[in-house]
């Protein structure tokens, strides 16, 4: 009598066991009923299904990675450029992801890395390769994502990030293209001395200016000056005249005598009764 109930109670365990499963919490499932998609996104947890009716197929739900080989895309100047480059990315819709690859991530990588190698040598084609290498990486970046995305939902997938980790030059290029930026850099340092020489002019010419100004408003000032002291000197020169002119006369003439016959090598032609010795005569003749 017991092995009927023990018989019954282990077919009962093993159609409970082949009834449940796990999804682990990386994971997402798809419940498949004779080939067909009855369910999809199953998250994670315990979770049961009819056996031999439904199949379970389970797919990461953790960012992957893509790491392709470097790849020549051609710029806008018609020169090759080497790119390296990687993409994040991840299942974001499980039974779109498995109807266009199959469930196989290997084919999901291969469709993705040419969608990724169609955006690259698209906005290469865009733009030279100054523009590539110095100032536009991200608009690339951001344009390629964009773009990518678009196709890439198409395989049940969603582009986290891309990043381009490299570019190098083909060696036929790298010769033109440093010759190229040589040129570029002295075209911009000549561009930057002829500025500092025409502000240098500009700061020389506007010292100059204010120098004549210094100097015209000096000279004005002096002449103010001198003309006061002449006009202060000529007021007193009257002044002592008027007080007394016979000793301001004698005093001139001093000072002529002195001025006149002040140096050893002097010689004067004159007349002795000439008006100019007429201090020098004897008064009481």
């Amino acid at each position: 009598m017991k092995n009927p109930i023990i018989i019954a109670l282990m077919a009962i365990f093993v159609v409970v066991m082949s009834s449940a499963y796990v999804v682990d919490e990386r994971q997402t499932a798809i419940k498949f009923r004779f080939g067909e998609i009855v369910e999809e996104n199953i998250g994670p947890g315990l979770h049961f299904k009819i056996p031999l009716i439904n199949n379970i197929e389970t797919f990461s739900s953790q960012i992957l990675s893509m790491d392709a080989q470097p790849e020549q895309f051609l710029t806008n100047e018609k020169k090759y450029v080497v790119v390296d480059f990687f993409v994040k990315w991840r299942i974001s819709e499980p039974g779109k992801f498995y109807r266009s690859t199959g469930g196989d991530l290997r084919v999901a990588k291969n469709r993705l890395e040419s969608i990724m190698k169609d955006g690259l040598r698209n906005e290469f084609s865009k733009r030279t390769i100054q523009e590539a290498i110095s100032g536009e990486r991200d608009q690339i970046m951001q344009g390629l994502q964009t773009k990518s995305n678009e196709a890439a939902n198409q395989l049940g997938v969603g582009i986290v990030d891309v990043r381009v980790s490299q570019i190098d030059f083909s060696e036929k290029n790298s010769e033109s293209v440093f010759k190229r930026m040589r040129s570029e850099r002295e075209r911009v340092a000549q561009d930057l001395r002829a500025r500092g020489a025409e502000e240098a002019e500009r700061i020389q010419a506007a010292a100059d200016r204010d120098a004549e100004i210094i100097e015209a408003d000096a000279y004005s000032a002096a002449e103010k000056i001198r003309g006061q002291g002449d006009a202060k000197a000529a007021e007193i020169y009257a002044e002592a005249y008027n007080k007394n002119a016979e000793f301001y006369s004698f005093h001139r003439s001093l000072e002529a005598y002195r001025k006149s016959m002040g140096n050893s090598g002097d010689v004067m032609v004159m007349e002795p009764d000439s008006e100019f010795f007429r201090y020098f005569k004897n008064k009481s003749q």
